[in-house]
């Protein structure tokens, strides 16, 4: 089977994910890059021996591409998403879905009405250690899940988006919307629901721009830091912290409190997870290492896209799973800006 890509938008996220797993992905034969900036696009195409889009409808409107990654910003991915299904394509968005509740629903429909598949890049879901975790809480042996913590920050997009600079729409309120929670929070937030098979249903936050400033070297327009405590529907307690501040090191980790131990991920560069039983038995997982801004591996994302287009399967993460973690994400901005606790 020969797939046809088409990738809007040609930022970091199609340069370094996209891209290079659509290449790498034997049952893809081209891919069309599409940009605002048609140098981008070039570049990207020529990279990847691939051709451009002079623009959107162009792309959609070329019956030889059956799928599109939509890389665009935030603010566009309701629209570009929207418009995909309803050309007939099937779509993998990047995080998050959009930026409100209503535009998220848009997306939602019309896969509904396409019958098309969409995928949201959730790219947490895939890691082998994520996917090992919930194999051991499913099988039982830890016991109930109690409590949680979460935590996701590295020193912040102006280190790796195309123009590494402080002007990055990252900081721009209108195109980025959540900053840090929109960037890394949603990714913990949607690994929460689906380690837990759980949803976050009351949450309570602060955040605050603490030390990012943008070009102008003002304070940025969205948050950099933002901690939270949230209650599931099942009523497990966590907390959960997403910064662009941790300026030493990445930090990706999650552990996860039971009944019987003590389950921490993404601790240990040795080993990706640790179980700690409460009579003080330790086992040790070497499964991979996660992917980071600087060690770019390929996530299985785009492979898993692919095999449910050709194997007409549900995708790993759905719309309507993507909509569950917007609305934790606005809800924690909620708490936050109201110093309230928001009923998702």
């Amino acid at each position: 089977m020969n797939i046809k890509a088409g990738v809007i938008g040609c930022g970091s996220i199609a340069k370094f994910r996209h891209a290079p797993e659509y290449k790498a992905n034997p049952y893809v034969s081209e891919i069309i890059f599409y940009d605002r900036n048609p140098e981008r696009s070039a570049e990207l195409a020529e990279l990847f021996d691939g051709s451009v889009a002079a623009t959107v409808d162009e792309l959609l409107a070329d019956p030889s591409v059956q799928v599109i990654s939509d890389c665009s910003s935030n603010e566009n991915h309701h629209v570009f998403s929207t418009k995909a299904l309803l050309s007939g394509k099937h779509v993998l968005c990047e995080k998050p879905i959009s930026l409100t509740i209503d535009h998220a629903n848009e997306v939602v429909e019309a896969q509904r009405k396409s019958g098309k598949k969409l995928m949201v890049d959730h790219n947490q879901r895939f890691t082998r250690a994520h996917q090992k975790a919930k194999e051991i809480l499913n099988n039982g042996e830890l016991g109930k899940v109690l409590t949680f913590r979460t935590t996701f920050g590295h020193q912040g997009p102006e280190h790796w988006g195309v123009n590494k600079t402080n002007s990055t729409w990252f900081f721009k309120k209108d195109r980025s919307g959540f900053g840090v929670a929109g960037d890394l929070g949603i990714h913990k937030l949607d690994l929460i629901h689906y380690l837990l098979d759980d949803e976050i249903e009351q949450v309570s936050a602060f955040q605050g721009a603490l030390d990012k400033v943008d070009e102008h070297g003002k304070p940025i327009e969205v948050c950099d830091n933002i901690v939270s405590s949230l209650k599931t529907k099942k009523g497990r307690l966590g907390t959960a912290a997403f910064s662009w501040t941790y300026y030493g090191e990445e930090d990706n980790s999650t552990t996860i409190y039971c009944e019987n131990g003590i389950m921490k991920i993404y601790h240990n560069p040795a080993y990706q997870i640790e179980v700690i039983t409460k009579d003080g038995e330790q086992v040790n997982y070497k499964l991979e290492t996660i992917q980071t801004n600087d060690n770019q591996t390929n996530t299985g994302v785009i492979d898993a896209f692919i095999d449910c287009v050709r194997l007409d399967e549900e995708p790993l993460v759905t719309g309507q799973d993507a909509l569950s973690s917007l609305k934790v994400v606005l809800g924690i901005l909620e708490a936050a800006e109201t110093n309230s606790v928001v009923k998702i």
